[in-house]
């Protein structure tokens, strides 16, 4: 049941202006008992966004729109603020030992994201507002654990850097995990908003990583997300910063002159990026890959999509829980991965490629 708390009248977005605004917020049970929650209401409000009260958002099901597409792009514009109640935490493997729970999906349009179909029926977007919680259950984990370092990521069902002006929760992680002696932070993004955390004491402990691409990828298949320029802009603020850095290019895509794009891709990072953030420099390089169930949601959500998805053209490769991708072939597979590889190497000869999938 939905009832409507204020719908205050439209006003001018004050500056500076976050890199995601919502054309309706949700709170639910609880969301406003906290002080994140009670920002996030009166910034709203401020904002003259429409506010609603939920039980839960899975009651959220209405969404205006004459067609499904029409309703799915607006369900992308709305978020849902509530308090995380289930505070055992996945894992996150390769990247961390823990995914850290503080949002869940993404106001980006990237057509192969696998959040198609894991939120493939709840594309809205949800903050968490019981932080303090969050982190008291990582401490937790970090205590089971020790000697051993945990790492904990952030963005695995989200990218939390493009709500961070809203939230301010990748702030109070860094912050918290900048005291862990055997805790470590790590999160990616496509996003170049970034000011807020260049100052923090982050004492080494975080990892910040920008998911980069060629220019036709990004152009052709990464809506509503930032650009080449900026992502590689904000890079070279993070290392300046001293935070360790890294990059994750994915899907990597064989299309037309993809060595050619890739190639400016990696000289960009290369003058981009100061000395003394090239010694611990990491990539994780991920060729694009589909379900059945992907192809047919992304065929529906972006029906123009250019996003080559043909099982005859694929290898299938079984996945570690018994459910299957299709990859590209091995041939096409190992030309990417030596191409980048040698092009990494190049330009960041001390760098380390921690996998290619």
């Amino acid at each position: 049941m939905e009832t409507t708390v204020t719908e205050p009248p439209k006003k001018r977005l004050r500056a500076p202006r976050p890199s995601f605004v919502p054309e309706l917020v949700y709170f639910e049970p609880g969301a406003l008992e906290y002080e994140k929650g009670k920002r996030i209401y009166q910034w709203a409000q401020d904002q003259g966004i429409p506010l609603r009260m939920t039980t839960s958002h899975n009651r959220i099901t209405n969404f205006p729109g004459d067609s499904e597409l029409e309703q799915y792009k607006i369900a992308k514009r709305t978020l849902v603020v509530g308090v995380r109640k289930t505070l055992k935490f996945d894992t996150s493997k390769p990247s961390a030992e823990y995914a850290i729970p503080i949002a869940t999906g993404c106001m980006g349009h990237c057509h192969y994201c696998y959040l198609q179909t894991t939120l493939g029926a709840k594309p809205y977007i949800r903050v968490y507002v019981n932080t303090t919680e969050i982190m008291e259950a990582a401490q937790r984990y970090i205590e089971e654990r020790k000697p051993d370092i945990t790492r904990f990521e952030a963005a695995c069902t989200s990218d939390p850097v493009g709500l961070e002006p809203i939230t301010g929760s990748l702030e109070e992680l860094i912050n918290f995990m900048a005291d862990q002696e055997y805790g470590r932070l790590r999160f990616v993004t496509k996003f170049h908003h970034v000011d807020s955390l260049l100052d923090l004491n982050h004492q080494g402990h975080t990892r910040i990583r920008f998911s980069v691409n060629s220019k036709y990828v990004i152009k052709h298949f990464e809506p509503a997300t930032s650009s080449f320029e900026e992502r590689i802009e904000a890079a070279g603020k993070i290392a300046k910063a001293g935070y360790p850095l890294g990059f994750i290019i994915a899907p990597i895509i064989w299309h037309d002159d993809w060595e050619q794009g890739y190639g400016e891709l990696i000289e960009a990072l290369a003058a981009a990026l100061p000395p003394e953030a090239r010694t611990q420099l990491t990539f994780e390089l991920i060729q694009h890959r589909f379900t059945k169930t992907a192809k047919s949601t992304i065929e529906r959500r972006y029906p123009r999509t250019k996003l080559e998805m043909d099982i005859e053209q694929r290898k299938y490769k079984w996945g570690r829980w018994g459910q299957g991708k299709y990859v590209y072939p091995d041939e096409k597979a190992e030309a990417l991965r030596m191409y980048l590889s040698e092009r990494i190497f190049e330009h960041f000869p001390e760098s380390t490629i921690d996998y290619f999938t």
